[in-house]
C-alpha cells in the first residue's frame, strides 16, 4: 500500500510540472498547476519530513498569511488538480473541502500557504470514496479570503465538477 501511495504521489507531482497549452476554448476550464496561483519569485516554505513535525509541535502551524494571489484569476472558470481535506459532508459525500497540492498537507504537515490552498465548495457533493485520493476540480475561482479552523485560504472555487484524478 505504501509503494502505490509513492508512485501516485510520484505521479501526480510529475503531472503537476507539465507545461498547460495557454489555448483553451470558452467551453474549456482553464487547467492550472499550483504555481500559478503564486506570483513569480514568490516560494511557498519547504515542506518538511513529518518527523520533524513531531519533533517540533511548534512549527505545526500555517506560516505566510499574507501571502500574494493572482488577482487575474478571479472569475476564470479553472480546473486544477488537488487532494481534498474535508469540511462539510456526511458519510456518503463532501460538499465542501480544502484542497490542498500534496498528500497530507493540513492533516499530517501544517498547511501550505494560502495562496496555495483552495476553499472548494460543490453543493452535489464528491462521493467520500473519491476523496482518498487526487481529484480534478473544475469551476469557477474567486480571489477571496476564506477562514476555517484548519486553515486560512486565498482562492475560493464554486465546483461544477469533482472527478477522481486517476
Amino acid at each position: 500500500m505504501k509503494h502505490q501511495n509513492s508512485v501516485a504521489m510520484a505521479m501526480f507531482a510529475a503531472c503537476l510540472l507539465l507545461p498547460v497549452s495557454p489555448s483553451v476554448s470558452a467551453e474549456e476550464p482553464r487547467t492550472l498547476r499550483w504555481n500559478d496561483l503564486m506570483p513569480e519569485g514568490w516560494r511557498p516554505p519547504a515542506v518538511r519530513s513529518q518527523a520533524y513535525y513531531e519533533a517540533n509541535p511548534e512549527a505545526q502551524v500555517q506560516t505566510n498569511l499574507d501571502a500574494p494571489v493572482i488577482e487575474a484569476l478571479d472569475g476564470q472558470h479553472v480546473k486544477i488538480p488537488g487532494y481534498v481535506v474535508q469540511l462539510e459532508g456526511d458519510d456518503r459525500r463532501v460538499t465542501e473541502f480544502l484542497l490542498v497540492p500534496y498528500f497530507g498537507a493540513c492533516i499530517h504537515v501544517p498547511p501550505p500557504p494560502p495562496n496555495q490552498i483552495i476553499h472548494v465548495k460543490f453543493p452535489e457533493g464528491v462521493p467520500y470514496a473519491v476523496t482518498y485520493d487526487a481529484v480534478w476540480v473544475s469551476g469557477d475561482i474567486s480571489v477571496s479570503r476564506s477562514e476555517s479552523d484548519i486553515a486560512v485560504t486565498g482562492y475560493v472555487i464554486e465546483a461544477s465538477e469533482v472527478i477522481s484524478y486517476f
